[in-house]
């Protein structure tokens, strides 16, 4: 039978420093509260060895917990505040020395992992510890690497929702991919279904896509705010950087397909090999009669990377659904079915 770890992360945020600010998932906490929160579920008890806060699990994560122990599993729920408490977890991971010296995921592995989420960005912030652990330097590049990946299969993981109303209008990642969100169906998919490889999106900033990216901004008022850049797909321009844009969506998946009653994105799907990419101009046009309008011009491309070099100031955008900047290049390429999700 199976061990299964459920991870919780203690905090919400997924700043730039890793899982929440400064590298912690709770608050920064320091000293003698940086323990993991680690509770081994064995039937239905279990034991409580460090909390955040007051932090305990949620009822989907108990729940959970509960449908694994009644199938046998042995379970223990983590509760991670900081980068190094998620990789302490994965850790367990990691497959036999290899003669290289490289660090990669055990593909026969009796353990398996459930990310207990309250946001895509928290699902990110596992993932990026994952590519962080096994991904190899480009100059200790092994023979065995598939040519169009610059990291090994990662170990397939299960997707716990913790929020019910990103299963509807505002659609989360496990939504879009059709995954179960009823803890009892999680942990079937655990223990009996088979790992959905999937795409994933690494970045020259050291992080990682796994929805998409929309850039641009708006007003006090809603009104966007025009910004320029030079956005570009394998060969082909979108746009040079010397007209305004409203927006561009960077999608691996579908969650910033739409802006507003715009379609950016026509087809993202996160298991094609390729990115989609869209940029929306405004055009100012005449009529017959002479009087001007503008038009909204949305310009599409699909391929392996894109670029995008802002032309002045701050470009906000949403990665996954975490707030940033962009104050220089930026370059996201595909690592076809790099990652995958356990699945019925």
């Amino acid at each position: 039978m199976y061990d299964v770890v459920l991870l919780t992360l203690g905090s919400e945020r997924d700043a730039p420093g890793g899982c929440g600010s400064g590298g912690a998932c709770c608050g920064g906490a320091t000293g003698a509260d940086t323990g993991p929160t680690s509770q081994a579920a064995t039937g239905s008890g279990q034991t409580d060895t460090g909390q955040c806060a007051t932090e305990r699990p949620r009822v989907p994560v108990l729940a959970c917990a509960d449908a694994l122990n009644a199938r046998g599993a042995r379970v223990e729920t983590v509760t991670a505040r900081s980068d190094a408490e998620i990789d302490a977890v994965l850790a367990r991971f990691d497959g036999p020395a290899r003669p290289d010296g490289l660090t990669w995921p055990d593909p026969d592995s009796k353990t398996r992992l459930v990310i207990a989420t309250a946001s895509d960005g928290q699902l990110r912030a596992v993932l990026r510890r994952l590519v962080k652990r096994y991904a190899p330097a480009p100059s200790k590049r092994p023979a065995d690497l598939p040519g169009n990946r610059t990291l090994p299969d990662l170990p397939p993981v299960a997707v716990l929702p913790l929020d019910p109303a990103r299963g509807g209008t505002h659609r989360d990642l496990a939504a879009q991919l059709g995954l179960p969100r009823d803890p009892a169906a999680v942990a079937a998919a655990v223990l009996d279904g088979t790992p959905r490889r999937l795409d994933l999106l690494r970045n020259d900033g050291g992080s990682v896509t796994l929805d998409g990216a929309l850039l641009g901004a708006a007003d006090d008022a809603g009104r966007p705010l025009h910004w320029r850049a030079r956005v570009e797909v394998d060969d082909t321009i979108l746009t040079d950087g010397s007209e305004p844009l409203l927006a561009c969506a960077v999608g691996n998946a579908g969650g910033y397909a739409t802006l507003n009653d715009v379609t950016l994105l026509t087809a993202p799907d996160p298991a094609d090999g390729q990115v989609e990419v869209a940029v929306a101009v405004p055009v100012v046009v005449r009529s017959a009669w002479g009087r001007k309008r503008v038009r909204l011009e949305v310009r599409r491309a699909r391929g392996r990377a894109v670029s995008v070099l802002p032309r002045e100031g701050r470009v906000p955008y949403l990665d996954d659904g975490v707030e940033s900047e962009l104050t220089r290049k930026r370059s996201w390429w595909v690592e076809p079915g790099a990652w995958a999700v356990w699945s019925i």
